[in-house]
């Protein structure tokens, strides 16, 4: 290896995690297809598509909950399936309890701390103070959001390094997924958490994402820096009869109403747009309708994240 590639390897931070050319089928001709990405260490990477393009099967075997017919999964610096011992450094928040409804929460803990070798009592009693849960409730009697809060406060107890939410804030108020936001910020504040936070409620991911990866249909349609992604389009719209017989332009999830028309758009190819059509930068949220919307084939690769760089802040 040339030694400036030396260097810079050996300057690269670590990865939480990667995932490189899996594939595996799913049933009813889904399936995820050559599915590649990967996050440094330190930083939050968005999981972001519509129900049923494949976030959670895509969860499921990089946690080793699911094996891949195709390809290789990396966790924490062990090829899946690793050690068992693995578990003890990654915290799993689902979008619901699978705790049981009759335990209280000093109950919870009395049952789960044997299984972590790191459990922290009094982390876990000053994380339920500083979240207003009492330890004597029971778990079928907290709201959504306490639930949410207790799983996190589990996930925190037992000094997960990796903390993989899968849909956490849906059906959660704003008040909720705000709080939520800065429990997040407060645990990447050491530089050896990472966090991998899937949704489809992507304005959550514009205050705290630092990469996206987006998935259509069991594809990795775009992945890489969240910045890169969103200068990767442009949302063009026009009046009724705008948007038509376009040559070298792929109009991405085209919406048309007897107001206008809307689409989605390589930024490289909106300079072949006519002058009357409105082009902007799009929201994740625009990006992830657009091709959540448009019909199911085979979808190009971005690029892989880059190694290195300032994580982003959190705001």
């Amino acid at each position: 290896m040339p030694e400036d590639k030396a260097s810079q390897a050996a300057s690269a931070p670590p990865l939480a995690f990667a995932l490189r050319g899996v594939g595996v089928p799913v049933g009813n001709g889904f399936a995820l297809r050559d599915v590649s990405f990967e996050l440094p260490t330190g930083y939050v990477m968005g999981l972001i598509g519509a129900n049923g393009a494949g976030k959670t099967t895509t969860i499921r075997c990089l946690l080793g909950m699911r094996g891949i017919e195709t390809g290789e999964i990396e966790l924490l610096g062990h090829r899946v399936p690793g050690p068992v011992a693995l578990r003890q450094d990654v915290g799993v928040v689902l979008d619901h309890t699978y705790l049981v409804g009759e335990w209280r929460l000093a109950e919870v803990e009395r049952t789960l701390r044997p299984f972590y070798d790191r459990w922290d009592s009094g982390r876990y009693r000053e994380l339920l103070d500083e979240w207003g849960l009492d330890p004597r409730a029971r778990v079928k009697d907290l709201s959504r959001g306490m639930a949410m809060k207790l799983m996190i406060a589990v996930a925190l107890s037992h000094h997960a390094r990796l903390l993989v939410f899968d849909e956490p804030t849906s059906g959660l108020d704003p008040v909720a997924r705000d709080e939520l936001v800065g429990i997040i910020g407060d645990f990447l504040l050491d530089e050896g958490h990472s966090v991998l936070f899937s949704t489809h409620i992507t304005t959550d991911l514009e205050r705290i994402g630092d990469y996206v990866t987006l998935i259509h249909d069991g594809r990795v349609i775009r992945t890489g820096p969240k910045d890169d992604v969103l200068d990767a389009y442009r949302v063009v719209r026009g009046g009724p009869d705008d948007l038509t017989g376009l040559v070298g332009v792929e109009l991405i999830g085209l919406r048309r109403t007897a107001a206008g028309a809307e689409a989605l758009v390589r930024t490289e190819e909106a300079d072949l747009l006519d002058g009357h059509v409105l082009v902007e930068a799009p929201t994740l949220e625009e990006i992830a309708v657009h091709v959540g919307s448009r019909p199911r084939r085979p979808g190009a690769t971005g690029t892989a994240p880059q190694r290195g760089g300032r994580r982003g802040v959190i705001a």
